[in-house]
């Protein structure tokens, strides 16, 4: 697979208008994904928009609910016949499994392809002191990630989401072609913004991360294809 259909870009705007008008500006994307914002906006219709342009499309609603309200919304993604879905690992085990079993359902009904469900680890703008003082979980970050990468393995899952910083940690216990998609990922010429935990898109391919991410530094740049471009350059130039 090559590095530029590894990049996720996130319409992270709020309406289809917008989110199209991106799609136009950046020809070379393949991933695109539609998160809480624009699906909210826009409904399943910027899924059908996507999809009619040939584009895989990350669902990323970061489902987290009960499991029969879990296994609803899966089911109906399932349908949208989307390439990449996420849920909340905290769902815990039957909200996972019922949500996956619920996707495998329709697709026997509907034979829609199974979309590649991946879990939530840990949102990249939590960082280790907010993990502790705030969620009171008493484990580190990467420790934290680990048990929920874990538990989503043992499930038959498909993937986990995860900071890039604990995308090499993930690869000592999890078999290579269990899925890594990382957020948080930033250029050096890029700002930070609001991620806590993150690493440049060459270090995060090298740690072994399978997609990454990346939205800002390419949609927010006076020359966005250029953005894209220079990112998936970098990641070649050291072998990714």
């Amino acid at each position: 697979m090559t590095v530029d259909r590894q990049i996720i870009v996130p319409l992270d705007v709020s309406s289809p208008q917008a989110a199209l008008a991106l799609v136009e500006q950046l020809p070379q994307v393949s991933y695109w994904k539609v998160g809480l914002e624009l699906f909210v906006s826009a409904g399943p219709g910027i899924i059908r928009d996507l999809k009619a342009q040939q584009k895989r499309v990350f669902l990323d609603l970061k489902l987290h609910d009960i499991p029969n309200t879990m296994a609803g919304a899966c089911a109906a993604a399932t349908r949208y016949g989307v390439d990449l879905l996420t849920l909340h690992a905290a769902a815990g085990k039957v909200a996972l499994e019922t949500s996956l079993a619920a996707a495998m359902a329709q697709t026997g009904t509907t034979g829609q392809p199974l979309p590649l469900i991946v879990a939530v680890t840990l949102l990249t703008s939590i960082d280790s002191q907010a993990l502790a003082t705030e969620l009171k979980v008493p484990l580190n970050p990467t420790d934290y990630t680990l048990q929920m990468a874990m538990l989503a393995q043992s499930l038959g899952l498909g993937g986990v989401v995860c900071s890039p910083q604990e995308v090499r940690a993930l690869r000592r216990f999890l078999p290579a072609e269990f899925t890594l998609v990382c957020p948080g990922v930033r250029p050096t010429w890029a700002s930070g913004d609001d991620q806590q935990r993150t690493m440049t898109p060459a270090q995060a391919f090298q740690a072994g991360a399978t997609y990454l991410v990346i939205g800002r530094p390419i949609t927010a740049s006076a020359k966005p294809a250029e953005a894209f471009q220079r990112i998936c350059e970098e990641c070649e130039a050291v072998g990714q």
